[in-house]
């Protein structure tokens, strides 16, 4: 047996200091989150300093606006606004409808909507319950969460049928279901003007339906037209996801962190820096951090609050740098871009850009990941102009895959005029009309290529 020894091994290891860590953090910041940032630094570190903020003429103009409207609003009735920001009335009609007119709409949930149809009917408090337990366990589409025989075990199987039965009937109809299949079949269920055949071909059809095999639907349950083209009709009108007319989800704004545009046959690229205010370090204890005669705890504290805030300060510079070199060099790659538009977007990886500006690939990734530009022809990621070659007929004009996938979307879309036939092409008729134009992609990358951009196959874009 081998005997174990005990040996000392020299071995080298980069760490990245705390400074270094929160640099590379800004580094990757889009300016909506660099914003919160910055406030989170001046609010702990003292010696950091506003000394320009670029919002106060809006926020000074809103105050302002806000003030006015206040004036109006108490209309020379002291003492009608608390401080908490409810206005009360005196039985006048006319505060009332102020009150209201003031008031913040939520809109409402899908689990409100329906709580408040169970909470109307005359039913038992125990079967209140199981209703309310199975509402709270659907999703935004209106599906189970949870399995309801796994969420109520305790409940015999007949009342949790009935209760789950009772919810389905609820507007919207077909929510309270396990998918979109089971909730189109019972809108078409609880429906006495819908054709018996469509249960029939929603309940064991609808896969070749989905593919578009109408030929195989029409043979199996013999059906001719115009009969399967009024069934088709009727099945489009019902809704695969009943949940989605209540989402509650917030729109989400961009904040582009560049512009780039054209003036004069030259390119301008502007940093979007006006939500980001102008910081300094505080002379008062810029200057305590250099005495000597002060208690030594004190010029210790003050000669570190102003080294970080410095640093804190150089990150933001380095990172608005190195966006303009980034983006800079962006413009230089795919400048058909910006002056043809999309469908001239060139190959372009993050070396390229990487070996233009001097840093590591790691460093661009981290710039233009979550950062967004605006530019003639709209918003865009700025990962999105990195985009690998697709083979084509020319290698000395190599097509990207951004490229392509604009073709596709042109040939779809503008060919859906009453003398185009964009909404009936079919994957493989798509690659041949991409090879006519030089563009040698095989059938399953067009419909990759479709997928991401949202499209439908042909019996999808045919029939909506």
């Amino acid at each position: 047996m081998q005997a174990q020894r005990t040996a000392l091994v020299a071995e080298q290891k980069q760490t990245l200091s705390p400074r270094m860590l929160q640099s590379i953090k800004i580094l990757a910041l889009p300016v909506a989150d660099l914003t919160e940032v910055i406030q989170q630094e001046i609010d702990t570190n003292p010696a950091l300093e506003v000394v320009e903020d670029r919002t106060a003429d809006s926020l000074d103009s809103f105050n302002e606006d806000k003030a006015e409207l206040q004036a109006a609003n108490t209309d020379d009735h002291e003492g009608e606004y608390s401080d908490s920001g409810y206005s009360s009335w005196d039985g006048d009609e006319n505060s009332q409808r102020k009150f209201l007119e003031g008031s913040i709409a939520l809109p409402e949930t899908l689990q409100e909507h329906l709580l408040s149809q169970l909470r109307v009917l005359k039913i038992r408090e125990e079967d209140q319950s199981l209703g309310e337990r199975l509402i709270q366990n659907l999703d935004d589409n209106g599906f189970h969460v949870i399995s309801p025989k796994e969420l109520c075990n305790s409940i015999p199987e007949h009342e949790l049928n009935e209760m789950i039965s009772l919810i389905q009937g609820f507007d919207p109809c077909g929510t309270c279901t396990s998918g979109y299949q089971e909730s189109l079949l019972v809108q078409a269920s609880l429906d006495p003007t819908a054709p018996e055949e469509a249960k029939l071909i929603l309940r064991d059809h609808l896969e070749e339906l989905e593919k578009g095999k109408h030929a195989e639907v029409k043979r199996a349950l013999g059906l001719r037209e115009p009969r399967y083209s009024a069934i088709i009709d009727y099945i489009k009108t019902l809704s695969p996801f009943p949940g989605r007319l209540f989402s509650t989800e917030k729109t989400r704004y961009v904040i582009p962190d560049l512009a780039i545009r054209i003036e004069d046959n030259e390119f301008v690229i502007e940093l979007n820096d006006e939500l980001i205010p102008v910081l300094g370090v505080n002379p008062f204890f810029a200057e305590l951090s250099g005495k000597k005669d002060e208690n030594k705890d004190t010029v210790t504290f003050a000669r570190r609050s102003v080294e970080k805030a410095r640093f804190f300060i150089g990150s933001i510079q380095q990172r608005n740098a190195t966006l303009l070199k980034v983006a800079k060099s962006i413009v230089v790659h795919q400048t058909r871009f910006f002056v043809e538009g999309p469908m001239a977007m060139q190959p372009l990886s993050l070396s390229d850009v990487a070996d233009d500006i001097g840093v590591h690939e790691t460093t661009v990734s981290r710039v233009v990941n979550g950062k967004y530009v605006q530019t003639e022809w709209g918003i865009f990621e700025l990962r999105r102009f990195f985009t690998n070659a697709v083979p084509g007929a020319s290698a000395l004009a190599p097509h990207s895959k951004e490229s392509v996938k604009e073709v596709i979307r042109k040939i779809l879309t503008e060919g859906n005029s009453p003398e185009g036939k964009g909404s009936k092409l079919t994957d493989r008729e798509i690659v041949d009309m991409l090879a006519q134009r030089g563009i040698v992609i095989a059938r399953r990358t067009v419909a990759k290529y479709r997928n991401e951009l949202a499209l439908d196959s042909s019996y999808g874009r045919h029939n909506h």
